[in-house]
């Protein structure tokens, strides 16, 4: 019988949770139990790759300690990497007996987080030990409490050898049903290789940096791509003109990726749309052509792209605001 131990406290001098684990491990291996200890603190790069270590287990034993508060970020992560790179066929065949010592508040909550976790992926959680032991010496020299470890060591011992069967919870159906991981199908031993590529943390920032060129890449192509159209939108404009008594008004609009700006020179009842660069301007605008888009369209107008943020302008606040009377796309 095998059976792997992952200890996700911070390896504290005067931490309970070793105390309980070392004494679980002296009973198991009086009944001839190969026992392997993994203690997250010392191995913490290396965490994703962990769940490749199930696979010769017949149970684990999850060790933690609640300092302050939770399981703690080693104890988190490693169940993550069950999640996300665990062979869950091999899991739903361990049995787990979680280990919560608390030295402030909430080990109850933390034995039932890592027992629930279990549960969701796949596995079979046993009855565990939980205990608040603000002293160390309080739990040292009290032969109760260690006899109570020796029989919940005992009791893991006959559960796997026994492999006693257990009522399905409510949680692995939710497994089952909704909670799906988000990836590609993939083997388990290419989850495996997946997550040695993830622990590796010279790999994952050399494919930062190189996702991080490729959009600066792709970035400066899709700024380089200038439109020359220089008929589009001045229909659009001409079509809707509506003259407004005392407006005479240059606008200059700079639209994104366009290689000219779109000139509208209104004089009353006079209008001249056309593409080139005007010196002076009333109002400058500068947005993209999916905006102007969306206005030519009636889905919006320019003073509420401008309200919103999504298109800039300098000049006189009052023309712009007279530009969506000029031109009423949205009536």
């Amino acid at each position: 019988m095998n059976i792997n131990i992952y200890y996700g406290g911070r390896g504290l001098i005067g931490d309970p949770t070793q105390y309980v684990i070392k004494k679980m491990c002296e009973v198991l291996e009086e009944l001839n139990v190969n026992v392997k200890r993994y203690d997250l603190y010392e191995i913490k790069n290396a965490i994703t790759t962990l769940p490749r270590t199930l696979k010769e287990a017949d149970g684990v034993i999850l060790a933690t300690t609640v300092e302050w508060y939770g399981i703690g970020g080693y104890m988190q992560q490693f169940l993550d990497a069950c999640w996300l790179y665990g062979d869950k066929d091999v899991i739903s065949k361990i049995y787990m007996c979680p280990v919560c010592m608390s030295t402030t508040y909430g080990e109850r909550e933390g034995k039932m987080n890592m027992t629930t976790a279990w549960e969701i992926l796949g596995g079979k959680p046993i009855s565990g030990i939980c205990g608040y032991i603000p002293d160390i010496a309080s739990l040292e020299y009290k032969e109760e409490y260690d006899r109570i470890i020796e029989k919940k060591a005992e009791n893991m011992y006959r559960s796997i050898s026994q492999k006693l069967a257990s009522f399905p919870s409510s949680n692995q159906a939710v497994k089952q049903k909704v909670s799906v991981t988000q990836n590609v199908d993939l083997t388990p031993q290419e989850t495996e290789q997946l997550s040695m590529y993830a622990a590796d943390e010279e790999y994952v920032a050399r494919q930062k940096e190189d996702i991080k060129e490729l959009t600066g890449i792709f970035h400066n192509k899709l700024e380089n791509q200038e439109v020359d159209d220089e008929e589009k939108y001045i229909d659009d404009f001409k079509k809707k003109f509506t003259p407004q008594a005392g407006v005479n008004a240059i606008y200059r609009l700079k639209i994104k990726n366009f290689k000219k700006d779109l000139i509208i020179k209104v004089a009353n009842a006079k209008l001249e749309v056309f593409y080139g660069q005007s010196e002076y301007s009333d109002v400058k605008l500068e947005l993209n052509s999916e905006i102007l888009d969306q206005i030519i369209a009636g889905e919006n107008t320019f003073q509420r792209m401008f309200m919103s943020g999504k298109m800039t302008s300098k000049g006189d606040f009052n023309l712009l605001r007279a530009l969506d009377n000029l031109f009423p796309f949205s009536v």
